[in-house]
């Protein structure tokens, strides 16, 4: 079952997308998403990792600002979120991610991921508030690098991605020597079926390490 609820956040109370598992949970995922909003693609992100056993929490940070934002995938739209994500920062980005956490934690552990400025995000979930997190081509995690990660991390890449060059993911192998990499034959977001860069193949491969990540790192310890 997915639905729309009510988060409340240390900054206000936002609009959180949550989809529930239809067999007893294997843990619980904070989604961070793009710059674009909580839309149609990250919404589909959250009710597929329920079908395969997690419950998935997407808070709507812009909620914050402006209620209901789900920008288009253009010139426009990457105007407007930047706008918005520089706007909220990511101090009560990781408010949020931490409110949003506390509503999922009775599914067990709970992990994060997040996709392209919600990678970055999710980087910073990990060192700052000990989660276990994947990472899909965050542009914005350079500056952050030498941060000490606390829990397990995985990034994924596309190697013909323009935000993230060569020498970009060289540094994260540098300063994260612990944290899992992995490159795709592919450009930015894609993950996401709504952008010109979108992959399948990539994709479907990341997901597939990303549920393997999530199996290794939110396995209950009894």
């Amino acid at each position: 079952m997915s639905q729309w609820i009510s988060l409340e956040t240390p900054t206000g109370r936002i609009q959180a997308w949550r989809a529930d598992p239809p067999i007893p949970p294997k843990g619980a995922l904070v989604v961070v998403q793009e710059i674009f909003g909580v839309n149609h693609h990250i919404r589909h992100v959250c009710d597929t990792f329920a079908a395969h056993g997690y419950v998935a929490i997407a808070p709507a940070f812009f909620d914050h600002f402006e209620h209901g934002v789900e920008l288009d995938y253009d010139a426009d739209g990457v105007k407007r979120g930047k706008e918005l994500v520089d706007r909220l920062g990511m101090e009560r980005a990781l408010e949020d991610i931490k409110a949003a956490a506390a509503v999922v934690q009775e599914a067990g552990k709970v992990g994060v991921v997040g996709y392209c400025w919600g990678g970055s995000v999710a980087f910073l979930a990990n060192t700052r508030l000990s989660m276990p997190a994947v990472s899909y081509y965050g542009a914005r995690t350079q500056p952050y690098l030498d941060e000490q990660l606390d829990a397990p991390m995985m990034f994924h890449f596309g190697d013909h991605d323009p935000s993230i060059p060569t020498e970009a993911i060289d540094l994260h192998r540098s300063k994260q020597p612990s944290a899992e990499i992995h490159v795709y034959t592919a450009g930015h977001g894609f993950n996401c079926n709504q952008r010109t860069d979108y992959d399948e193949a990539s994709a479907t491969l990341a997901l597939d390490r990303t549920l393997s990540f999530f199996r290794r790192t939110l396995r209950p310890t009894y």
